[in-house]
C-alpha cells in the first residue's frame, strides 16, 4: 500500500525512531495511567516497528491513523488488565483468531512443526487470559465458496454485463485500499464482493459462536493475529461494524511479529509453553491438526476458483494446476483448453508493480483474464511485513524459505467438504442463496478519492 498524496515522486515515508513511535502510541492509549501497576504495564510498551507504508504520515488521514495505532499491544492488555478487575460486568470475553500463514511463521522461527507450534501458540495466549483461540481456515472456507459461486455466476452474465468478468480476489485488504483510494469504479466494479477470512471470521466470532454462548457481541473482544500490517486498516471498516452493538467485528489486529514482541517481553520461549489444542466454533470440541487451502503462498483462491469453473461450466475435472511465469515469478497464468480453443485464462499478480501493469492492462481495453488473484506482497501472504522481516526491515529470506516449506507440507482441506460449513449454510445462514449469506458473508467496494491517480505513483 503506497501514500495517498504520492504522485510522480517516490513515497515519503518518514523514518520514524522508537521513541517516536512509543510516544505516539502512548498518547493513543485508553490507560490513562490512573489504573494501578500490574504484570501487563512492561509489556505494554512493546514497541510497535511498522515497516510498511503504514508508517507513513501520508498514507492516513489522522483519524485513520489513531485508530490503527490503536490496535496493538497496548489495547490488548488494557482488556486483559479490565478483566483482572472484580467488577465482572465489565469483563470481556478475548477471542483471538489464528491465520494460517502466520502459523508458519511461528512454526520456522522456533524451530516446530506446524501443528505444535498452533498448540504452543495457544497455550501462550492462554496463559495471559485469553479465552478462546480459533483458527481461521473456516473463515477462508466461505470466503473460498463465495467467490467461486460469484465466478460463475458472473461468467455467464459476461455478455450482458459490461463488468461481469475480469473478476479480482478481494481477499487482500492492501489490494483494496489502493483500488477504492486511487482507481476508479471501471476497476473496482471488478472486485470480488466476498468478505475476506478475516471479516468473515469477525462474523462467525460475533454473530455465530456469540448466539452460541448467549453472548453480547460488544462482550467479545476479537482479536485477528495476521501476517500484514494492512489488516488492521481493513478491520477498521465501516461495513464491518454491528452499528446495533457500537462494536467492530475486529476489534484489534495484531501482526506475528508483534506476537513474537510479546513473547520477548515476557522472556518465553515458545518450547517452554505448554501445548494447548486450538478452540472450535462449534460447542466444546476441538480443532484437529492444521490444514490449509490449494494455493502455495496464500489461500488458494485462484487453483480453487479455476478447478470450480472447470467442472461447473465445461464439465472438465482439472486434478493438477499448470502455472506459466510471465514477466516475473510474481506474475503467472492458468489457463483451460477444450476442443483447440482457451475458455479459461487465469492469473496470480503478486505485488504493486504487477498490479499497476494489470491496471494500465485493464483501462486500455488489452485485458485477457477471466479472473486474477491479486495480492500486494510480492511472494504473497507468507511475505507480510508484519512476520519474515529482518532488523533492517528487509525481507529474511532464509526464514521465509523455511515458511514456504512449512506452509507446502500442511495438508490440504477442499472447502466443500467442510461438513461443519455446510450445516452453518443451513442452520445459520438459511440456505446457500439467502439474503442472510449475502448480508453476513459479502460487503462492497467502489472508488473513493478520485484526485490523484494511481497510475503516476512509482512502485
Amino acid at each position: 500500500m503506497k501514500c495517498e498524496n504520492c504522485t510522480k515522486k517516490e513515497c515519503s515515508k518518514k523514518q520514524k525512531n522508537d521513541e517516536t513511535q512509543s510516544t505516539s502510541v502512548d498518547a493513543l492509549s485508553s490507560n490513562d495511567g490512573s489504573e494501578e501497576k500490574n504484570e501487563f504495564d512492561t509489556l505494554a510498551n512493546a514497541k510497535i516497528l511498522l515497516s510498511d507504508c503504514l508508517a507513513c504520515d501520508s498514507c492516513m488521514t489522522l483519524e485513520e491513523g489513531a485508530r490503527v495505532f490503536q490496535q496493538n499491544q497496548k489495547e490488548f492488555f488494557r482488556i486483559l488488565n479490565l478483566n483482572k478487575k472484580c467488577d465482572t460486568s465489565k469483563h470481556k470475553v478475548l477471542a483471538v483468531s489464528l491465520c494460517p500463514q502466520s502459523l508458519p511463521y511461528f512454526a520456522a522461527k522456533f524451530n516446530l512443526c506446524v501443528n505444535e507450534a498452533a498448540k504452543r501458540l495457544c497455550g501462550f495466549l492462554k496463559s495471559l487470559g485469553v479465552h478462546y483461540v480459533f483458527d481461521t481456515t473456516i473463515a477462508a472456507d466461505f470466503s473460498i465458496l463465495e467467490s467461486q459461486r460469484e465466478f460463475v455466476q458472473r461468467y455467464q452474465r459476461r455478455n450482458q454485463e459490461e463488468h461481469a468478468l475480469p473478476m479480482f480476489a478481494s481477499a487482500c485488504p492492501g489490494w483494496i485500499r489502493y483500488a477504492e483510494r486511487f482507481l476508479t469504479n471501471l476497476v473496482t466494479s471488478h472486485i470480488c464482493t466476498a468478505k475476506s477470512p478475516q471479516q468473515i471470521m469477525g462474523s462467525l466470532v460475533k454473530g455465530y459462536f456469540a448466539r452460541q454462548q448467549n453472548l453480547s457481541p460488544d462482550k467479545i473482544f476479537h482479536v485477528v493475529v495476521a501476517p500484514c500490517y494492512d489488516k488492521k486498516l481493513e478491520a477498521l471498516r465501516e461495513d464491518f461494524y454491528i452499528a446495533l452493538y457500537n462494536s467492530p467485528e475486529v476489534d484489534c489486529v495484531l501482526t506475528s511479529g508483534e506476537i513474537v514482541q510479546i513473547m520477548e517481553q515476557k522472556n518465553v520461549s515458545m518450547k517452554d509453553v505448554t501445548e494447548v489444542a486450538v478452540d472450535s466454533l462449534f460447542d466444546d470440541l476441538k480443532e484437529g491438526d492444521v490444514v490449509r487451502h490449494e494455493g502455495k503462498r496464500s489461500d488458494g483462491y485462484l487453483e480453487h476458483i479455476f478447478k470450480h469453473a472447470a467442472k461447473e461450466l465445461f464439465g472438465m475435472d482439472v486434478k493438477e494446476i499448470t502455472y506459466k511465469a510471465l514477466k516475473n515469478k510474481d506474475f503467472q497464468e492458468v489457463t483451460l483448453e477444450k476442443d483447440g480453443e482457451t475458455v479459461l485464462r487465469f492469473a496470480a499478480a503478486y505485488g504493486f508493480r504487477n498490479i499497476q501493469n494489470m491496471v494500465l492492462k485493464l483501462k486500455k481495453g488489452k485485458f485477457l483474464y477471466h479472473f486474477v488473484e491479486v495480492l500486494a506482497c510480492p511472494g504473497g501472504c507468507l511475505n507480510g511485513k508484519g512476520q519474515a522481516q529482518s532488523e533492517d526491515g528487509k525481507p529474511d529470506r532464509a526464514l521465509l524459505a523455511q515458511m514456504e516449506e512449512v506452509y507446502t507440507a500442511i495438508p490440504v482441506r477442499l472447502p466443500e467438504t467442510n461438513l461443519h460449513v455446510q450445516r452453518m449454510y443451513q442452520d445459520w445462514l438459511e440456505g446457500t442463496d439467502s439474503r442472510k449469506v449475502h448480508d453476513t458473508l459479502h460487503t462492497s467496494y467502489s472508488a473513493v478519492n478520485h484526485s490523484t491517480s494511481g497510475l503516476d505513483i512509482k512502485w
